[in-house]
């Protein structure tokens, strides 16, 4: 909904606030989980209503990659991104209703309106919104490995052979994005393959990623998280999070030992 990792921390937290103080009040406590969700995206869509004036003032939104290990679902970045163009009530909807798995009449109880309106809401997000990817295969995992290698041992012939023609890499919440294997090999040469990294493997909106961590002062310190698109045998896209922020979060140490 929030297309925030830290958003959403707020939001679980006041959702479970709200829960505890008016729980004595729950008619029927064996209704809890739709009562909660129907805390929670009240709460969401208070939070987006807040957002959408504060991005009509100019202030840009970031989405977050949301760590697999967290949960039993995988969302796609490309589809999370693809949600934040929904208005907030149909995007309550499909989520609800294709993720969660909740029912077009318990969907319309949770969002105070009719099912006809929550199937019309569904109809209209489903078009807007990306078909889901496969599931990472074996090959795209060994294709992640030999990136993570190639990274370690700084050879950025490899980093680029690996490549799609049309890759993008981006590093959020910086604006550039290199489009093309000669501007990311560009970019690689100019700044990166500078330095010493060390890649620790995780995973994000149900593809592989990694803790990227820079030498400085003696010791590799945290320096983003690199989601990473495969398809077939070539890297389409990487999407750099700088920063140290989102480590917790997927249970990566700040600092790693250079040996």
């Amino acid at each position: 909904m929030l297309g925030s990792l830290h958003d959403a921390e707020d939001a679980v937290q006041e959702t479970y606030l709200r829960g505890w103080k008016a729980f004595p009040r729950l008619a029927d406590p064996a209704g809890v989980r739709p009562w909660l969700f129907r805390i929670a995206t009240n709460r969401c869509l208070t939070m987006l209503q807040g957002r959408s004036l504060r991005v009509s003032d100019g202030e840009p939104l970031w989405l977050q990659p949301f760590p697999d290990a967290l949960t039993g679902i995988s969302v796609e970045l490309a589809f999370v991104a693809a949600l934040q163009h929904l208005p907030p009530r149909p995007r309550a909807a499909i989520l609800l209703r294709e993720v969660l798995g909740f029912s077009a009449a318990e969907t319309a109880g949770l969002l105070d309106t009719t099912v006809a309106a929550v199937n019309s809401a569904v109809q209209r997000a489903r078009k807007a919104l990306p078909a889901p990817d496969p599931t990472p295969t074996a090959d795209v995992r060994e294709v992640a490995r030999a990136y993570r290698a190639a990274w370690e041992a700084g050879d950025v012939d490899t980093i680029v052979s690996m490549l799609a023609d049309d890759a993008r890499y981006s590093m959020p919440p910086l604006p550039e994005v290199y489009a093309g294997a000669p501007a990311i090999r560009a970019f690689l040469l100019e700044g990166p393959s500078r330095h010493r990294w060390r890649f620790l493997p995780t995973a994000a909106n149900g593809r592989p990623a990694f803790g990227t961590y820079l030498l400085s002062a003696g010791r590799f310190e945290a320096a983003g998280i690199d989601l990473v698109t495969v398809r077939g045998s070539r890297v389409t896209e990487v999407v750099s999070f700088l920063g140290p922020a989102l480590f917790p979060a997927f249970g990566l140490p700040e600092f790693l030992d250079p040996r």
